[in-house]
């Protein structure tokens, strides 16, 4: 339990980069806990995901942002207007890159488009456990000539390294002024949310390659009691096919995903979990104004 903050510097940072810069992987570790789902696979945060710090500094309420890429679906549409609304209205932008992969044309859209919202910012070069020391010294060099930085700091977000530093900066930066939330509270989001959230997380690990970005997870039933909870969820798929490989043979990719996700779901709520899961075809749904309402995009 973090000391209580009667006052302090409070404040509003986003995370910002490119998909599979390490966003949810920093904001799980800062807060303690997983908050925001996990893949290897790009573009897997779809909405902004508030982590809460509270420390006897302060508290830092971090916004994870989906990964900033051009849009080709009325999804990528949405997840796009997201990231910049997350750009208004926030004390300290955080710029994350995967120091691991070479600068390219992703690298200068996300920059020009952080550039605009004329914040105080401090770049992460994420990802410094897979690489040499001296290949850092040329990507600060480079980042520091296209765009201005508060700091630069090369972080770990899976290790940890260097990540109180970062946290140290973003003090330093905030203003003065009473906490957003309750000194125990680590997330905004419904437990709902989160359980669908974790399924689709599951969901992604188990079909690997071949359901990428076509799948969305809605809790139909929520049903909290002392020991157990039960839980009945739908995953919606594109296409007839898709629907077939989640289901899998005789049922057994829906039993693997359903096994994976019943598992971190108890761990994570804490009580024994009963989840039943059904798949239905949504046609085009990255594209169906209606669905995306339903499914949590705003417009």
């Amino acid at each position: 339990m973090p000391e209580a903050v009667l006052s302090g510097r409070s404040g509003v940072v986003t995370i910002a980069g490119r998909p599979n810069s390490g966003k949810s992987t920093l904001l799980n570790h800062l807060v303690g806990e997983k908050v925001s789902i996990v893949t290897n696979k790009p573009q897997t945060t779809r909405n902004v995901i508030r982590g809460i710090v509270t420390r006897s500094e302060g508290q830092i309420v971090f916004l994870d942002t989906p990964g900033i890429h051009k849009p080709i679906h009325r999804m990528n549409d949405r997840m796009m207007k997201m990231v910049r609304n997350s750009l208004s209205d926030v004390d300290v932008l955080t710029l994350i890159v995967d120091c691991s992969v070479p600068f390219g044309g992703g690298d200068e859209y996300t920059l020009e488009l952080l550039k605009s919202a004329s914040l105080p910012t401090i770049l992460l070069l994420n990802k410094i456990d897979k690489i040499e020391k001296q290949d850092l010294l040329p990507q600060i060099d480079r980042y520091s000539k296209l765009m201005e930085f508060q700091q630069v700091i090369p972080i770990s977000a899976r290790t940890g390294q260097n990540v109180e530093s970062y946290v140290a900066a973003i003090f330093n930066l905030l203003p003065e002024g009473p906490p957003h939330y309750p000194e125990d509270q680590i997330s905004d989001q419904m437990e709902r949310n989160i359980a669908a959230e974790i399924i689709r997380e599951k969901l992604i690990d188990q079909t690997r390659d071949e359901l990428p970005y076509s799948a969305a997870v809605i809790i139909d039933k929520f049903e909290e009691g002392e020991s157990l909870h039960r839980i009945f969820a739908t995953v919606f798929v594109e296409r007839d096919s898709q629907k077939a490989i989640v289901i899998g043979k005789a049922g057994s990719m829906l039993k693997r995903i359903g096994t994976a996700a019943r598992r971190e779901l108890e761990s994570f709520f804490g009580v024994k979990i009963f989840l039943e899961l059904h798949v239905k075809v949504s046609k085009d749904w990255r594209n169906d104004e209606a669905r995306l309402r339903d499914f949590g995009f705003s417009e």
